[in-house]
């Protein structure tokens, strides 16, 4: 079964084209957020399904140890990756929380404007790219 880039399951969108004057995070920003959000999370759910059917079709007592280690590794590799996807679930849901409170597209340290087009790169940001930077670098300094 081919592996996933959790990203790529977030299907090609039209970028939102502001209009001259349009306030930031207006009904129509909210709304196509939400439909970004929710097409990436139902595109994950589909992921887990089809590995849950793949996992159960290919299940083989191989009696070849070295079979059995390969398969065992390939499913070890196929569930942290939707361990991986199932957080990002979590995420894409808190995500669409904070737009149905209008808490959404507003850096969590700063409170400034994150910016449409770094939301259209990462849906489930909630730091501007400063706040995101300065964290990333204190993060380094204290796990380094």
């Amino acid at each position: 079964m081919p592996k996933m880039n959790p990203d790529s399951l977030m299907k090609d969108f039209t970028p939102y084209v502001a209009k001259d004057g349009e306030e930031y995070m207006n009904e129509n920003q909210l709304a196509h957020f939400k439909s970004i959000l929710l097409n990436w999370k139902q595109n994950l759910m589909e992921e887990v399904d089809r590995t849950v059917n793949h996992l159960k079709e290919e299940a083989v007592n191989y009696a070849d140890p070295n079979d059995r280690a390969s398969q065992e590794e390939e499913f070890s590799l196929e569930l942290r990756a939707r361990d991986r996807e199932r957080k990002l679930v979590k995420k894409i849901s808190q995500t669409v929380e904070l737009i149905d409170s209008d808490d959404y597209g507003y850096c969590e340290e700063c409170g400034i404007e994150i910016g449409i087009r770094r939301l259209e790169a990462r849906p489930t940001a909630t730091m501007c790219i400063d706040c995101k930077t300065l964290a990333e670098i204190k993060e380094r300094q204290i796990g380094g």
